[in-house]
């Protein structure tokens, strides 16, 4: 007779004879922090945000209940359409300059040459200043009488770029993208290194020219990695404050008056915290969508999951 064999050893980690997953409790309590750290740092503050908005309060004094008053006055106001259209024309130009942009650099920058991870580095050095320092820099650059056109005498250079509304739009587009390009191009430059060598490979005993293997092999490849970056320069683009507070102050007249610094002049200098409580409700509720908007065009699957498979 041959021995029975003895019962093989459970998996760590593995199903347990009840059918549970045997380290779900651990990890279920490691999240736990986290969860508690969303709701107090952003539910709660999002609920009250609502709950400001249909009171009236100066900010001081107190706080009394209004009603729709405030959604009423602020729907009703004139100035909230232009704010809306300038802060989703600001969204879609600095998109569009940033993506192509932002692709090119992090393929390049996945090159294994020594002297591309050097350039990575100084191409991430404008992510590392603050958004007010550079405001205040090309604030002076751009100066027509003191600035880098009336020192190096280019009479291109020279021009009112901050007086002139068409101007003025351009030159935050510029240094929107100038900013955060470095950002998403390291984002790229991750995203092109997890495509497997052998796709290349393969293309190029095809007879696959580099365009080729850019267009057919590298950009279907980066699609989540775009919706991601995609969604990062959107919902980031609704927050614009500082770097336009410093730089234009919304002006030339309100060419460059976003929603973010329409809810800031309504807040801390009316000193109507209802009505801006308000448009930061409508900064949330339309980052939502757009956001939605976009992990629905990306589909249900991760980038970790799909590229490089």
């Amino acid at each position: 007779m041959t021995a029975a064999a003895p019962p093989a050893p459970a998996r760590a980690g593995g199903r347990t004879g009840s059918g549970q997953v045997g380290r779900s409790g651990p990890v279920a309590w490691m999240a736990l922090p986290a969860l508690a750290i969303f709701l107090l740092f952003g539910v709660v503050p999002l609920v009250g945000v609502l709950v400001l908005s249909f009171t009236r309060w100066d900010g001081l004094g107190a706080i009394t209940p209004a009603g729709f008053a405030n959604w009423r006055s602020v729907l009703s106001d004139p100035g909230l359409p232009h704010a809306l259209w300038v802060t989703f024309e600001i969204m879609i130009l600095s998109w569009l300059v940033q993506t192509p942009l932002s692709l090119l650099l992090g393929v390049f920058l996945a090159g294994r040459q020594r002297y591309r991870a050097m350039l990575a580095v100084v191409y991430f050095v404008p992510l590392l200043l603050s958004s007010a320092a550079i405001a205040i820099t090309y604030k002076a650059l751009l100066d027509p009488n003191f600035g880098l056109g009336a020192g190096l005498k280019i009479g291109f250079l020279t021009q009112d770029w901050l007086g002139r509304g068409d101007l003025a739009l351009a030159v935050v587009i510029f240094v929107v993208s100038w900013q955060f390009i470095p950002f998403h191009s390291l984002i790229y430059q991750g995203g092109v290194r997890q495509i497997p060598t052998t796709m290349y490979e393969a293309a190029s005993i095809d007879g696959a020219g580099r365009i080729r293997q850019f267009f057919s092999i590298t950009v279907p490849q980066l699609k989540y990695t775009i919706i991601t970056s995609s969604t990062l320069m959107v919902v980031g683009s609704l927050t614009f404050f500082d770097l336009i507070f410093v730089l234009t102050a919304g002006g030339p007249g309100d060419a460059t008056r976003v929603l973010a610094l329409d809810m800031y002049k309504r807040g801390f200098q009316a000193n109507l915290m209802g009505p801006a409580s308000v448009i930061a409700v409508l900064l949330v509720l339309i980052g939502l969508a757009l956001a939605l908007i976009l992990r629905r065009l990306g589909g249900s699957a991760t980038a970790s999951q799909q590229e490089g498979a």
